[in-house]
């Protein structure tokens, strides 16, 4: 999989904050980790139109983003077989093993933000962990081409352990 950052670069252009900031995540030895979350509708315009201010995702799993994610972190939002077409900051991410934390504790506490219906929380009961994710200055970016291929919803580009452990 491979992400056109000189093209992301370019959709940012007129977002300084954006700019300065997936510029400096992209050197070397940054500790700013880079992730692909894919979206469907009608999550994707949620999240890019502000009205969506936690994300979640849920596992039967530890895998991405658990554990992998920290604050800080920009999260390039993928449409559903489509391209890149927004960015976020994940100002705060709170990691859950549900075995410990009732799924029921974590809906009262976000649900407000993640905006589920119970269709989407009785979708979940199974889950054994979640990463939720508080998102700031969500933008739409022009869309720029990622070929995926796999069904994964995450992907860890450079994550904070990756850049730990290359720092």
């Amino acid at each position: 999989m491979e992400v056109q950052f000189d093209q992301l670069l370019r959709h940012v252009n007129g977002n300084q904050f954006w700019l300065t900031y997936l510029s400096d995540a992209m050197r070397p030895q940054s500790r700013i980790g880079i992730h692909l979350a894919i979206f469907s509708e009608p999550f994707l315009s949620k999240v890019l139109s502000g009205e969506k201010t936690i994300e979640s995702r849920f596992s039967r799993n530890r895998c991405a983003p658990y554990g992998e994610i920290g604050d800080g972190d920009i999260i390039l939002i993928k449409q559903v077989a489509g391209p890149i077409c927004g960015i976020a900051l994940a100002r705060r991410t709170w990691f859950y093993d549900l075995v410990s934390e009732p799924i029921d504790r974590i809906r009262g506490r976000f649900g407000w933000g993640i905006g589920g219906d119970d269709a989407f929380w009785a979708a979940r009961t199974d889950a054994l962990y979640a990463t939720l994710i508080e998102l700031d200055l969500a933008a739409f970016v022009a869309p720029v081409s990622c070929e995926k291929r796999d069904r994964r919803g995450w992907v860890s580009l450079r994550s904070r352990q990756m850049a730990f452990d290359f720092a």
